[in-house]
């Protein structure tokens, strides 16, 4: 897709659609559904408009991927929604690509804004030449225990109302400790423990880059590879970033770099000129390693992908590290928008369309 369109910057006051395109969450952690839209209203002056399938269980949502396509197609058709925002991710949304019309999605867009799962439907969006969001998803990312992160906020803020993100620095701290809040609401007013960031890293060519992004969760990359009915053409990704980030199961860094080689013996990875990395989570509430384990995962993490793109495309400069996916805080990432790439400044900066 040669022609990209980036909806139009959201305004206060604007109406905003929250849609379950993947699992639910609101029957679940009905504590945490309402704290998110709380924070629609009140830190970014938007007015939430709760879609049915945003109300139901998980249950009727993994039997009825035509009603999750249907909200998705009733809030892009919607002239007075200028925004569109998962609840939550989940495992099956790729399900619900075959009910959707591209065409539909692409007469008169809204700014989607998801993550995780949801990395499926903006690969379809990618390739009906749609710009959207990874990011600002309504429960885990905007409705995160204690205070939202200034971080984040200030980051979502310019995904809703900016034509660019612009630069994106660095936050002070991350964390991804594991909480209950989302099953105890009596912890929803408890922070989770913060540290400092360690930084970023860069690694292959030392040049600056600049393309559109594509990707988002590596899981499912790799789910797309597997299907193989919605991947872009190969040309179509000539010039692109990748961006890829692992989720809360912390997979073994030689599952990451499996995903590189397919994308390489397919090759595709051949085709991108730089790689974005989220900063991976390292514990969960089946792991908790020790400080020292946590970082000597991270960094495992990252030579598998380092190997892989230096086997593939020497050329390409890798930034590993950003504070965005499944930690916190983040900034949201356009897929299908441009991004520039400068290793001698530490640089990373989405492009205005």
């Amino acid at each position: 897709m040669s022609e990209f369109v980036t909806p139009p910057p959201l305004e206060a006051g604007d109406r905003v659609a929250v849609i379950a395109p993947s699992s639910g969450g609101a029957q679940n952690a009905r504590h945490v559904f309402d704290l998110g839209l709380r924070r629609l209203r009140k830190r970014f002056d938007l007015e939430p408009v709760v879609y049915p399938t945003a109300r139901q269980g998980d249950a009727f949502l993994a039997a009825n991927p035509r009603a999750r396509a249907a909200d998705v197609h009733a809030a892009f058709r919607d002239p007075d929604i200028r925004g569109v925002i998962a609840t939550i991710g989940g495992s099956d949304q790729l399900r619900v690509l075959q009910h959707l019309d591209p065409e539909t999605l692409r007469e008169n867009p809204p700014r989607f804004f998801g993550m995780s799962d949801n990395t499926n439907l903006q690969l379809l969006l990618w390739n009906a030449g749609i710009v959207s969001y990874n990011g600002g998803q309504l429960m885990n990312e905007l409705a995160v225990p204690g205070e939202l992160p200034t971080y984040t906020e200030r980051y979502c803020r310019r995904a809703f109302f900016d034509a660019s993100i612009g630069a994106i620095e660095p936050a002070d701290e991350w964390t991804d400790e594991p909480s209950t809040w989302w099953t105890d609401p009596s912890e929803m007013g408890s922070s989770p423990a913060y540290e400092p960031n360690p930084g970023r890293r860069w690694e292959g060519a030392d040049r600056q880059v600049e393309g559109r992004l594509w990707g988002g969760s590596r899981a499912i990359v790799e789910w797309q590879l597997a299907a193989d009915r919605y991947l872009p053409e190969p040309a179509e990704l000539d010039g692109a970033v990748l961006c890829l980030e692992t989720a809360e199961t912390v997979p073994e860094p030689e599952a990451v770099g499996a995903t590189l080689l397919c994308l390489g013996e397919r090759g595709l990875l051949e085709r991108f000129d730089g790689v974005v990395v989220g900063r991976p989570p390292t514990r969960s509430f089946l792991r908790e390693p020790p400080a020292e384990g946590r970082m000597a995962y991270r960094e495992r993490l990252y030579d598998a992908i380092v190997a892989q793109v230096d086997r593939y495309n020497p050329d390409a400069p890798v930034v590993l590290g950003l504070d965005w996916g499944h930690t916190t805080p983040i900034a949201p990432l356009p897929i299908g928008g441009r991004i520039r790439l400068d290793p001698d400044t530490d640089g990373v900066r989405c492009l205005e369309a």
